[in-house]
């Protein structure tokens, strides 16, 4: 059976969705609390940003399981259902995605909150296993593409594919965080991820997250040079966020500018655009007037 997302890939610009957690903050998600509490507390939150993003432009949205490891939800109620918290979001996207033909739903796997060894506590083997019962969760739900995104190492990233392989043959997407301007916090420099992604078969490579607009147009021109023609991601912040006057992160950046930037990265060579923090649906349906003029 060919798959939705690969074909949708090979025929024009896809826009994704926006933040999940800066826009949930603004509805009353807490610091420090888990955004996949949600999924199962408040679900009809989650559906409603969800619902707006379609309604903004998004041909694709992710679940709300960026953080829906067995290891990053540690500490709490929900470590000991991972398979029900995933499911679940994988429910409330489909649900959302279903209020426009055509509208995909990616299953997002974010980095699982520590570092491997020697850099920190963790194995290979117990982040290949937290991301594995991830990956399974929703490829049985029904996902039409795995987004292993805001990653930072090789080794850790590595990992996520070789779950998300375990887990089925759904396309996958591999999507760094390069908050070093043009580096990852680890050192990672795009042509590195190319080198090590592009022979292991992923649909897309591509960075959210980040710095500023500007370096993420440095980071897709970089990728499209050690990858000419190979499918990019783009995903930035609204621009860097600036301190209120109640300690609140805010972010400058408009919807025209996002517009802007978004035609930017798909003459670039990025195939799908879209928003990470501070992004809203007003940012997301700013990038869809522009690419899909």
């Amino acid at each position: 059976m060919v798959n939705a997302f690969l074909e949708k890939l090979k025929a024009g610009i896809l826009v994704s969705d926006g933040a999940t957690g800066t826009n949930l903050q603004s509805v009353g998600l807490t610091a420090g609390m888990h955004p996949e509490a949600w999924v199962v507390e408040f679900p009809e939150k989650i559906l409603a940003l969800e619902q707006s993003f379609v309604e903004a432009g998004s041909d694709l949205i992710l679940t709300c399981t960026f953080g829906g490891t067995r290891l990053r939800l540690a500490g709490t109620p929900y470590a000991d259902r991972v398979a029900e918290v995933n499911r679940k979001a994988v429910e409330l996207a489909r649900k959302a995605a279903s209020s426009r033909t055509g509208v995909l739903v990616g299953g997002s796997m974010g980095p699982v909150g520590g570092l491997l060894k020697p850099y920190g506590p963790l194995t290979v083997e117990e982040v290949t296993a937290a991301y594995a019962e991830q990956a399974n969760a929703l490829t049985e739900a029904g996902v039409d593409v795995l987004v292993i995104e805001t990653q930072f190492s090789l080794d850790e990233a590595k990992a996520a594919l070789e779950a998300a392989r375990q887990a089925g043959d759904l396309p996958v997407v591999v999507s760094f965080s390069f908050d070093r301007g043009t580096r990852t916090m680890m050192g990672v420099k795009p042509e590195q991820v190319v080198k090590t992604f592009q022979p292991l078969g992923v649909a897309a490579i591509g960075a959210n997250c980040g710095t500023t607009l500007e370096n993420m147009e440095t980071i897709i021109k970089e990728y499209a040079a050690a990858a000419p023609g190979f499918p990019l991601w783009a995903k930035p912040n609204a621009g860097m966020p600036v301190m209120d006057a109640d300690n609140n992160a805010v972010y400058n950046v408009t919807p025209e500018q996002m517009g802007e930037f978004a035609q930017k990265f798909a003459a670039a060579g990025a195939r799908v655009v879209g928003g990470c923090c501070g992004s809203t649906p007003g940012h997301i349906a700013g990038i869809a007037q522009a690419v899909k003029k």
